[in-house]
């Protein structure tokens, strides 16, 4: 270790100064506690209040209830979400389902950032659109689910639960209605200590006052009558001058992190009331926390600590901060002596990092390197900075993880940096920075959680921190940063990033999927990644018996970290169908065996995140026939359907916007449009003549589904249809085939219900339910009990081509090597040849 150093250089970044961040969240800020901030956390010290709203997805939430409620009624409001958003789509990039799980739940936190909230989970699968909460009941495991929320309300004790949706039946997702249920009976069942008493050792039961449904224009049950006038009315428009915006300001702000699923909006300014209607619980006439407590009065002898919380929000001078702390540390001398609470908790960390702010003190424990193995060297550089008169000295800091403690007692002098630098080595227990959600294999309804502790959590736990124990006016007081990843980009500045702990070596297939159409043997590339230096092995294929690999296996050797390696092998198929699981692994010189890839999720509204896969494939055989090969492609929103052509061996261009001309079209055997694709390029509404040309001229477009919602044009096709909301969410539910003597249902595939087995999640969305009679409706699907849908593949001739619609769901099933969907797309794109 070195020895502490004085210069006169500054760091504005810092994981103490925390405004609006979680508590585990890695992102830095500049000093951005501004002095109205300050006053508004000096404020929220003296307000116990906690509100739990519930919801089923990201994006279910009211942005400006959490923004009112945490800021102008600075109660601690939470946001529990049921699901991390893993079925939806993705507008900005290629991650679906875990992937995009991991996207949502970061987008969630930046959202929480901006409207003052907290974030949490729990353990449900999205496994898609549900129609009712029966079908969604079927899949998730209720009781689980319930003993989730029951959790969380017995660990953040709220004081009003509100719900998005209701529980009574309507128009909407089965996962909305079922999060309404859920809340409804563990309203009750978080006070009954008969109900899940297991986690009354760590919790205990707790009663919240009343659960309230946050309703509106757009929330109405059919048949329901209740008066407006009995129901509570907030305004939440209002302005805070503290933070210089308004509540509808910050939740356009705070809406607008949901990118993946294409959420900004514009501010809402003036006045604008949020309704409530009573579901259980005691009721209230005017407001929320009607006959709440919402004051330390509601704590047993805590008076002194609210006289010195206002006794500095009073004294508080903006250009003199620092004055505050000694009143601030004897107020946390006394929280300090409280029994072991829920409100000791949440305030003693509000009261340590308003002192931080107070003191401009800088804390920053950072490396050199992105990434960690366990038992390898880490490289730690610490900054300490007190930017203020207050007295504070550093006793000492503790890694955890690194087993390091380093006895300092240093005097932090008013706006002098002191660094370390010292070399540690991680703890080879030290646990690998995979999502815990993703740690077990899920099933289709639920995340498989171990450790109760970690349920509701948004994120990991940081899996290594450095403690600093200070001496602030005489007082102990320590703080938990996060050990974080930084660098300077010469654009955006300096960066963090979270710091990855991550396995010695990686190894990564080339492909999601693998499609032999035939007997003929393929390449298969295994990229081999190291995460430390000096690492050699082999590298092994596990295949079924009747399958033949060349070679058994192949060796690597990798001198430094970072380094890659392609290597290749000769995979051969049995005759006839069949699929499997293929599976890569590295085996090291010392006997361990590693089998996990590397993805990276970047995207600049949020932290960097590591996700460690397994090595895996699908590796199908299809009895598949091709007719036109020669394939255009005009991408879509998040799409993966272009490398699944790839993989079935078609010759694919993905065409810019410049290259959509009548020539250049021509050269194809066919053209397809991703799914989406109208809804966000709004440039394909100007190349609609080109189009149709290419058609007209012999051409074949297949156009994939587009919401109804958002259709710029909905004449896209070269004779009326109309675009619905209508979707069979049942992967299994039955086909039927209306014209069965169809070109397209016979060659050169012949297409029978079989081909409509091992579909995933959904038939298909937004199905066309009006069209003009040159088109002809090919398939049939409906939800059980509901009436069929016809309009999942239309096919009209134009000219001497063909222009097909579609809404079923390629993007899912292509990717997921289902061998049917393979079969019919192959048809579509060989139409008339």
């Amino acid at each position: 270790m070195t020895t502490p150093e004085k210069t006169t250089a500054t760091c504005l970044s810092t994981t103490i100064l925390l405004c609006c961040l979680s508590i585990f969240s890695h992102a830095q800020t500049s000093n951005n506690c501004t002095s109205g901030k300050i006053l508004q956390g000096l404020k929220k010290l003296n307000v116990l209040s906690s509100v739990l709203y519930i919801a089923a997805h990201p994006d279910d939430e009211n942005n400006t209830l959490i923004a009112y409620l945490a800021n102008e009624k600075l109660a601690n409001v939470g946001y529990l979400s049921l699901t991390r958003g893993d079925g939806g789509q993705n507008l900005i990039g290629p991650e679906i389902r875990e992937e995009l799980g991991i996207l949502r739940t970061q987008e969630l936190l930046a959202a929480r950032r901006v409207d003052g909230g907290n974030q949490y989970f729990a353990t449900a699968n999205d496994f898609g659109f549900s129609k009712n909460p029966e079908e969604t009941f079927s899949i998730w495991n209720k009781e689980k689910l319930l003993a989730d929320m029951v959790w969380m309300i017995r660990k953040t004790r709220p004081d009003v639960l509100i719900t998005r949706y209701s529980r009574l039946p309507a128009d909407t997702h089965g996962h909305h209605t079922a999060s309404a249920i859920l809340a409804y009976e563990a309203f009750d069942a978080a006070a009954d200590p008969k109900r899940f008493p297991e986690q009354l050792k760590y919790v205990r039961p707790w009663q919240a006052t009343r659960l309230l449904w946050n309703t509106g224009p757009g929330f109405y049950i059919p048949g329901d009558t209740t008066d407006k006038k009995k129901l509570i009315q907030v305004n939440v428009g209002q302005y805070n001058v503290l933070l210089g915006k308004s509540y509808g300001e910050i939740a356009a702000e705070s809406r607008s992190m949901h990118k993946c699923q294409g959420m900004g909006i514009k501010p809402q300014r003036g006045n604008e009331l949020e309704l409530f209607r009573q579901v259980k619980g005691v009721e209230s006439s005017s407001g929320i926390f009607e006959g709440i407590d919402t004051s330390w009065n509601r704590i047993p002898k805590t008076e002194k600590i609210a006289q010195l919380i206002t006794k500095a929000i009073d004294t508080y001078n903006p250009q003199k901060p620092a004055l505050l702390i000694p009143d601030l540390i004897a107020a946390l001398s006394e929280i300090d002596k409280l029994p072991d609470s829920y409100w000791k908790e949440v305030k003693t960390n509000a009261i340590k990092t308003i002192i931080a702010e107070l003191a401009g003190l800088v804390l920053d424990a950072t490396t050199n390197e992105d990434s960690v193995t366990p038992g390898k060297m880490a490289k730690i550089k610490i900054e300490v900075i007190n930017r203020s008169d207050a007295e504070i000295r550093l006793k000492n800091i503790w890694l955890p993880y690194a087993g390091k403690d380093t006895a300092l007692n240093l005097a932090l002098k008013n706006n002098l940096p002191n660094y370390l630098n010292f070399e540690t080595t991680l703890d080879p227990g030290t646990p690998y920075s995979q999502p815990y959600w993703l740690k077990e294999k899920a099933s289709l309804g639920l995340f498989q959680v171990k450790d109760q502790q970690n349920i509701g959590l948004a994120e990991n736990k940081p899996e290594v921190s450095a403690i600093f124990n200070l001496l602030i006016a005489g007082y102990p007081v320590s703080y938990t940063i996060p050990l974080s990843y930084k660098y300077t980009d010469p654009k955006a500045g300096e960066v963090y990033q979270p710091l990855q702990i991550t396995p010695p070596v990686f190894v990564a297939l080339s492909k999601d999927v693998y499609v032999f159409s035939d007997n003929g043997p393929q390449t298969i590339y295994v990229k081999i990644k190291s995460g430390t230096a000096h690492i050699q092995g082999k590298v092994k294929l596990n295949i079924p018996a009747q399958w033949h690999v060349e070679p058994q296996d192949l060796p690597f050797n990798l001198q430094k970290k970072g380094d890659e390696q392609l290597l290749a092998f000769t995979l051969s198929p049995p005759p006839g169908a069949g699929q499997f699981t293929l599976q890569a692994s590295a085996c090291l010189d010392d006997g361990k065996s590693y089998h996990n890839e590397l993805k990276i999720i970047r995207y600049p509204h949020v932290p960097v995140q590591a996700y460690f896969p397994e090595a895996i494939a699908k590796v199908v055989k299809i009895a598949l026939k091709k007719t036109g090969n020669k394939i255009a492609y005009i991408p879509g929103a998040g799409d993966r359907v272009p490398e699944s052509l790839q993989q079935a061996g078609y010759e694919l261009t993905l065409l810019k916007d410049q290259e959509i001309t009548t020539a250049n079209l021509a050269r194809y055997d066919a053209v397809v449009i991703g799914i989406r694709a109208y809804n966000v390029n709004e440039r394909l509404n100007f190349h609609k003549d080109e189009l149709l040309n290419y058609v007209k001229n012999g051409g074949n477009l297949i156009v994939q589904y587009n919401t109804d919602f958002d259709l710029p044009n909905y004449d896209i096709g070269p004779y009326p249809f109309h675009i619905s909301g209508k979707r069979v969410t049942d992967e299994h539910a039955p086909v039927t085939l209306l014209n069965k003597t169809h070109p397209l249902l016979n060659r050169p595939n012949q297409i029978s219900p079989q081909d409509f087995e091992g579909w995933v999640q959904e038939r298909g969305a937004y199905f066309a339910d009006n069209w003009d009679q040159r088109y002809q409706p090919l398939v049939s699907f409906n939800d059980p009990a509901e009436p069929p849908l016809h309009g999942g593949i239309l096919v009209a001739d134009y000219g001497k081509g063909h222009y097909i619609y579609t809404s079923l769901a390629w993007f899912r099933q292509l990717p997921a090597g289902v061998p049917g969907a393979y079969r019919l797309f192959a048809n579509l794109l060989g139409l008339g040849k």
